[in-house]
């Protein structure tokens, strides 16, 4: 199981790309931390959730 903002979910093999897609984020409004290091952008497309993974998501929302 992955744990992905608290909640766990068996994603195991799914790129954080994959993820993000599948979840309607917009990938360049994110940042994500991957076992308490935040993950480069270039790394979404080749880093494989695996079992056990900690997985925060904070979305950039703009206003004025």
């Amino acid at each position: 199981m992955v744990k992905i903002n608290g909640v766990e979910m068996n994603i195991q093999g799914k790129t954080v790309s994959q993820y993000l897609a599948e979840n309607g984020y917009d990938g360049k409004r994110v940042a994500v931390e991957l076992n308490g290091d935040i993950l480069p952008k270039s790394q979404y497309e080749i880093t494989v959730l695996q079992d056990n993974d900690c997985v925060e998501i904070v979305c950039f929302v703009g206003g004025g």
